[in-house]
C-alpha cells in the first residue's frame, strides 16, 4: 500500500492567515525583527495622509526583501511569485500580494534606506547583548556586478580596438571602390555600406569611452555599470565591487558593512573600524585583519585611538639581515663596517632610503652585494611603530587573536554567498549593491541570531526593547 494524495479532495483551511505557520517558525523571527526597526531613523517618511490609492505598508515591503533574500529569493519577479504561493509569505506579508512592478519600485526608490538596515539590525542586536564591541574582525571580498567582462575597457583595449576598426574601415572603403567598378556585385555593396555604417559607429563609440577615460582620469570604465572595477578572484577576473565587513567577536554577528569599487583592501582599514566605532558608540579594544589590510599608515590611525591591532607583516625579503641599524646616527653598517647613509626618500615617501658612501668599497668587499652602484637598504620612517605592531602580532595572545579571525570573518561571506546564493548583484550603480548587501548581511545576523537563542527568545527579546 502507497499514499497517493487527492487534489479534488474538500479541506477547510485554517480559520485565518495567523494559523498559516507554527509559533517556532523562523519567518516569525524575520517579521518581529523588521517590526523593532525604526523607519525614521532608516529614512523612510510614512505618509498616512497621503490622498489617491493607498501604497503599500514600508514594514511589509522590507518583510518581503529581507525574507526574500535569507532564502535565495531576490529578483522582483521572484518574489512576486512567493507572495502569492508561499505560505510563510502569505502570513508575513498578511495576504498582500504587490506585483513586481511595485516591487522593484519600492527598491528603487529607497536605495539610501536600504543601505541602513545593516545598522538598525546591528543597532538592535547591541540592546539584545548579542553584540558585544570588544573585539573586531575586518575582512572584505569580491561579488560580481551585474555586467560582463566585454562591457569593461581600458585604455589599452580601446587604442587597439580603434587599430583594428580603423584597418577594417579601410577595407571596406577598399571593397567598396572594387564593387562600384563591378556592377553585377551591386548586392554586396549595399550590405559593404550597411558594415561600413556599423564600423563607423563603433569607432565612434570607443573614442567615446577613451575621451571619458582621458577626463575622469580612470584606468577603466564598465558601459554596463560605470561605477564597478575589472577585479581579480578565485574565480577570475571579472566586472566586481569589494565589499567589506566588520564582525563581532562574541557570537560572530555583523557590526557594519560596506561596499566599494577599489581593487585592494589596503586603504580600508581605519575606515571600516571607525564605522564599526560608530554603530557601537564607542571604540573597541581590539581590531584584527589579514595581510591585505598591513598598510602602517592605516593601522596607525587605529592604534592612536588606544585600539590594539592585530595583523600580520606582509612577507618581504629581508635587506636588512647583514646590516645594524644605528638610531643616533641614524645610518646602518654593514658587515664590513662601511656605514650606509641617507639618501633621500621612497616614491611613496614611506620610507627613507640609505646608501653606501662609497660605491668603490662594495666593488672590492662583494660580501653582500655585487651591483655596481653599491649597497643600499630602505627603512619605513614609522619603523617604530611598525615593530610594535608586530610584536603585538607575534605575543602570544595576538596569535591566538588572529587565530579566531578565519571562523569569525569569513563565516559571515560563506553564508552569504553559498546559503543566500549571494554570488553576484541585481542593480547596478554603488547605491544599489550598497542596498543589496546590507539586506543580505541583515539576513546573517538574523538567521545567526536565531541559532543562538531560537525563534520565541529572540521574539521575547525584541519585543523587550
Amino acid at each position: 500500500m502507497y499514499r497517493t494524495g487527492d487534489r479534488n479532495q474538500t479541506t477547510l483551511m485554517p480559520p485565518s492567515v495567523e494559523d498559516y505557520v507554527s509559533q517556532d517558525n523562523p519567518v516569525r523571527a524575520y517579521d518581529a525583527f523588521i517590526e523593532a526597526m525604526d523607519l525614521k531613523d532608516l529614512g523612510i517618511k510614512l505618509e498616512d495622509d497621503k490622498v489617491g490609492n493607498p501604497c503599500y505598508h514600508p514594514k511589509a515591503m522590507l518583510k518581503l526583501f529581507v525574507y526574500g533574500t535569507s532564502y535565495g529569493v531576490r529578483s522582483s519577479r521572484k518574489l512576486e511569485r512567493e507572495a502569492v504561493n508561499n505560505l510563510s509569505f502569505i502570513w508575513l506579508l498578511g495576504g498582500l500580494m504587490p506585483d513586481h512592478k511595485t516591487i522593484a519600485e519600492f527598491r528603487r526608490n529607497n536605495k539610501d534606506s536600504l543601505k541602513n538596515i545593516l545598522k538598525q539590525c546591528a543597532l538592535l542586536c547591541i540592546d539584545m547583548d548579542l553584540i558585544e564591541g570588544n573585539m573586531l574582525f575586518v575582512d572584505g571580498t569580491k561579488i560580481n556586478a551585474n555586467s560582463g567582462v566585454k562591457s569593461n575597457w581600458t585604455k589599452k583595449r580601446c587604442d587597439k580596438s580603434l587599430k583594428h576598426i580603423d584597418e577594417r574601415i579601410t577595407k571596406i572603403l577598399a571593397e567598396c571602390e572594387q564593387t562600384d567598378a563591378e556592377e553585377e556585385n551591386q548586392a554586396s555593396h549595399v550590405h559593404m555600406k550597411e558594415e561600413l555604417t556599423d564600423a563607423k559607429a563603433f569607432k565612434e563609440k570607443v573614442e567615446q569611452i577613451l575621451e571619458k577615460l582621458k577626463k575622469d582620469n580612470k584606468t577603466q570604465l564598465n558601459t554596463v555599470d560605470p561605477d564597478c572595477r575589472a577585479m581579480s578572484s578565485i574565480k577570475g577576473i571579472h566586472p566586481a565591487y569589494n565589499n567589506q565587513m566588520v564582525v563581532d567577536n562574541k557570537n560572530g554577528l555583523i557590526v557594519s558593512v560596506d561596499t566599494i569599487n577599489e581593487v585592494t583592501d589596503i586603504n580600508q582599514f581605519a575606515t571600516q573600524i571607525e564605522k564599526a566605532n560608530e554603530v557601537l558608540k564607542e571604540p573597541c579594544s581590539t581590531a584584527c585583519a589579514d595581510t591585505g589590510y598591513s598598510d602602517i599608515d592605516e593601522m596607525e590611525k587605529v592604534d592612536l585611538n588606544n585600539i590594539e591591532v592585530i595583523i600580520p607583516e606582509k612577507e618581504k625579503r629581508d635587506s636588512q639581515k647583514t646590516l645594524t641599524y644605528d638610531p643616533e646616527n641614524d645610518c646602518f653598517t654593514c658587515e664590513a663596517g662601511k656605514k650606509l647613509v641617507p639618501k633621500g626618500l621612497t616614491p611613496d615617501s614611506k620610507s627613507r632610503v640609505y646608501h653606501i658612501e662609497k660605491a668603490s668599497d662594495c666593488q672590492a668587499c662583494k660580501i653582500c652585494t655585487k651591483s655596481k652602484t653599491g649597497r643600499s637598504t630602505s627603512r619605513l620612517l614609522k619603523e617604530d611603530l611598525r615593530q610594535k605592531l608586530h610584536a603585538q602580532y607575534r605575543s602570544k595572545e595576538g596569535k591566538e587573536i588572529y587565530a579566531l579571525r578565519r571562523q569569525k570573518a569569513e563565516h559571515p561571506f560563506g553564508h552569504i554567498k553559498r546559503n543566500l546564493k549571494f554570488e553576484a548583484f541585481l542593480l547596478r550603480g554603488i547605491d544599489g549593491v550598497k542596498a543589496e548587501f546590507s539586506i543580505a548581511s541583515c539576513c546573517f545576523n538574523i538567521a545567526r541570531a536565531i541559532t543562538i537563542i531560537g525563534v520565541s527568545g529572540l521574539i521575547t527579546k525584541l519585543r523587550a526593547i
